[in-house]
C-alpha cells in the first residue's frame, strides 16, 4: 500500500489544499494530512478547529486520515504511519528553495522517504494560508476571499475575523 503524507499548518486550510489532498488521493493508496504545531508560530486557529475544518472541507473517504503531530521530524512521523512518501506543494521559487533543502535534509535522515513534489494550477499557485488572513479587513473582503477557501473555512474566518 502506497502512503504518502501531506503536513502543513493548515491556517487556515484553502483551495490549494484541498488541491493537493484530491492530486494526493488520485496518487497514494492512503494520504494522511498532518497539522503540523510550530510553538514559534501564532495561529488564528487552534489544532481542534483546523482538524475540524479540514474534516468538514473534504468529502468523507477511508484512504483518507486528518490528524496532526508535534516535537518531531516530518520523516519520523511519516515513518510511525508506514510511509513511503512525502507529498509537497511548490508554488513559487521560494517554495522550490526550501523544499529542495529539506527534501535533501528529510533523505539524510530517512532515506527510505521519498519526496513528491506537486505544482497547483495557475488559478490556486498564490493562495496560502497567510495571504487569506491578510485579504480580510477591508471592503469587500468576504467577496475576495470567498473564491480561495472552502466554504466550511470562510464560515470560521468570518465568525472569527469578520466584522
Amino acid at each position: 500500500m502506497r502512503t504518502a503524507v501531506y503536513a502543513g499548518s493548515f491556517d487556515p486550510p484553502t483551495n490549494g489544499h484541498l488541491w493537493m489532498v484530491e492530486r494526493g488521493l488520485e496518487m497514494f493508496d492512503r494520504l494522511v494530512v498532518a497539522i503540523g504545531d510550530n510553538p514559534n508560530k501564532s495561529y488564528t486557529f487552534s489544532i481542534p478547529e483546523r482538524l475540524d475544518l479540514l474534516k468538514r472541507s473534504f468529502p468523507a473517504c477511508e484512504r483518507l486520515t486528518v490528524t496532526h503531530f508535534d516535537n518531531r521530524y516530518l520523516v519520523d512521523y511519516a515513518v510511525e504511519h508506514d510511509a513511503r512518501f512525502i507529498l509537497r506543494g511548490i508554488r513559487s521559487q521560494a517554495d522550490y528553495e526550501y523544499e529542495r533543502m529539506m527534501r535533501h535534509v528529510n533523505y539524510d535522515m530517512a532515506p527510505d522517504i521519498t519526496t513528491v513534489f506537486l505544482m497547483p494550477p495557475r488559478d490556486i499557485a498564490e493562495v496560502s494560508s497567510s495571504m487569506v488572513k491578510n485579504l480580510i479587513g477591508p471592503e469587500g473582503w468576504r467577496d475576495t476571499v470567498h473564491r480561495y477557501v472552502p466554504p466550511p473555512v470562510f464560515d470560521a474566518l468570518e465568525e472569527k475575523l469578520g466584522e
